[in-house]
């Protein structure tokens, strides 16, 4: 009995999981211009956030339930938030601080959801987008825009940011990766693009376009190329992502050495929540110090637990109910104060609104300080302080 399962498993499972391991690594290496953790992640994110089959395998238009609302035909847009609040990058430019992001959920990754989710919160008075190469979903975010475009919204409204993943880095494969991505979004200019991380996210070789450069050297050719990208007007301000000290302070220095030509950073897309770890902290009192925008991502929690988690806590309880708001518009609201533009993710019209209600109300100083107190408390429970993993 045993050795006929063994048999069965040696002899027919194992080859067979080794060619579809084989055949999905080939079939995520299809695209040159996407580095295959693109191409892994809209697969498995869907699969992660609520089971869906992955639409990029099985087709756009087939989540269900999960599926964002076709939007109205007659829908018109609607007046921008009453007392909405903006960053003033450096440089100039405006960007509403409070915007939708385009990752990490199975409507992101579904083609029409993302063309619907795009106009819907346009009409309904949002302006800033968070997309990026890595995503895969440039294309469907273009025809939202130029769909809500055409029912009045102003181009020179919206903000748009994207980003470029590390495989691209390198001064011409960054040019090239911009051009693509102007492209697919139908674009003739995007308002920031932001280095998506300094180094990639999972193992890989060195970025083609960076032989013989260290990482530091790599980051800054491409730093090189958004500078010029940004004086021929192709993109407005340029940004990093996931960015610590000692990896801002190699794009600070450039910049120093040559301020009439290197484009200052003008925004740092991180992990920024009451429960942010020790470098976060640093790093948010670094980027203040120089006049970098922070833009806030997981300001929810981060992992369902820890979302979950932040609805029980006394603190966030209490203030929702002095405040008539939700615990998730509490959260959002306290990292605005704090600073930082706030980028929740939803294909949900009714959470669209919601979370653009977040300039309807404000949070005392001792109410902000409360949710600040928290923070050591309950540390030990959430995320971890980052990491030296990321060179």
């Amino acid at each position: 009995m045993i050795g006929s399962f063994l048999k069965i498993l040696f002899g027919r499972l194992v080859p067979a999981l080794v060619l579809f391991v084989a055949i999905f690594i080939g079939w995520c290496n299809l695209e040159p211009d996407s580095p295959w953790e693109a191409r892994l992640f809209v697969v498995v994110m869907p699969l992660m956030k609520g089971g869906y089959l992955p639409p990029i395998l099985f087709g756009n238009g087939k989540l269900g339930a999960k599926m964002t609302p076709p939007v109205p035909a007659d829908l018109t847009p609607q007046p921008r938030p009453e007392n909405e609040i903006f960053a003033v990058l450096e440089g100039g430019d405006s960007m509403p601080m409070a915007g939708i992001g385009m990752c990490c959920r199975a409507t992101a990754y579904d083609d029409i959801c993302v063309e619907r989710t795009i106009e819907w919160f346009l009409l309904m008075g949002g302006r800033h987008i968070d997309g990026a190469h890595i995503y895969l979903n440039h294309e469907a975010i273009g025809k939202g825009i130029q769909n809500a475009i055409h029912k009045g919204v102003s181009r020179d409204e919206i903000f748009l940011t994207t980003k470029v993943y590390p495989t691209q880095f390198g001064y011409q494969a960054t040019r090239d990766v911009v051009e693509s991505s102007l492209k697919d979004l139908g674009q003739d200019y995007v308002d920031m693009v932001l280095l998506h991380s300094p180094a990639r996210m999972l193992p890989g070789p060195h970025p083609s376009g960076c032989k013989g450069l260290t990482n530091e050297e790599c980051r800054q050719d491409a730093w090189k190329a958004l500078s010029e990208l940004r004086s021929e007007g192709k993109i407005r301000n340029a940004g990093v992502s996931n960015f610590r000290v000692k990896h801002l302070e190699g794009i600070v220095d450039l910049h120093k050495g040559n301020s009439s030509k290197i484009a200052p950073i003008s925004n740092n897309q991180i992990p920024w929540n009451p429960w942010a770890g020790d470098e976060y902290v640093k790093t948010v009192q670094y980027c203040k110090a120089k006049n970098i925008q922070i833009t806030a991502y997981n300001s929810l929690g981060g992992t369902t637990l820890e979302s979950e988690k932040a609805m029980k806590l006394e603190t966030l309880i209490s203030l929702s109910e002095k405040h008539g708001r939700s615990i998730q518009q509490i959260m959002l609201r306290w990292s605005i104060q704090s600073g930082a533009a706030i980028i929740p993710g939803t294909g949900n019209p009714k959470y669209m609104a919601e979370n653009l209600k977040v300039y309807e109300f404000e949070l005392s100083e001792a109410d902000m300080k409360s949710i600040d107190d928290i923070r050591e408390e309950i540390l030990g429970e959430f995320l971890p302080a980052m990491g030296d993993d990321v060179a």
